[in-house]
């Protein structure tokens, strides 16, 4: 039998939009588009590096409550509106995935607030599955 299961965060954007942060589909995670918001403060820094940096926390909480770590990501996409963004973040992503090497791709496209200057989605298998 198929294992799905929806994480939520607490983001207030998951119910008033209706999105998890995450879903597990077997050994699959998929982490939804994920802002440098701090879900618990619903504030974000006007930093983009320290938005990556929360983007990051907030990845990883999903990963662990799905039995994963950042070893686990197999694809990540970058999503900016400020192509010049980017570069600043490189040493905070490769932190986080610089052992690992999943695919990437970065986008430049509009977010849905303008006071978000990056969105990180990836996807991780799971060993423990």
């Amino acid at each position: 039998m198929t294992e799905r299961r929806s994480l939520l965060s607490g983001s207030t954007f998951e119910e008033q939009i209706g999105y998890a942060r995450a879903v597990i589909d077997d050994d699959w995670v998929h982490v939804s588009g994920t802002t440098g918001f701090d879900y618990t403060t619903m504030t974000i820094s006007g930093n983009v590096v320290e938005q990556a940096e929360q983007c990051l926390h907030n990845i990883a909480a999903a990963l662990t409550e799905a039995e994963c770590t950042f070893a686990d990501v197999v694809r990540v996409r970058y999503l900016l509106p400020d192509r010049a963004d980017f570069e600043p973040c490189w040493p905070v992503l490769r932190r986080a995935f610089g052992e690992v090497r999943p695919a990437a791709t970065m986008l430049m496209c509009g977010l849905a607030d303008p006071r978000m200057k990056i969105e990180i989605e990836v996807y991780a298998r799971r060993t423990t599955a």
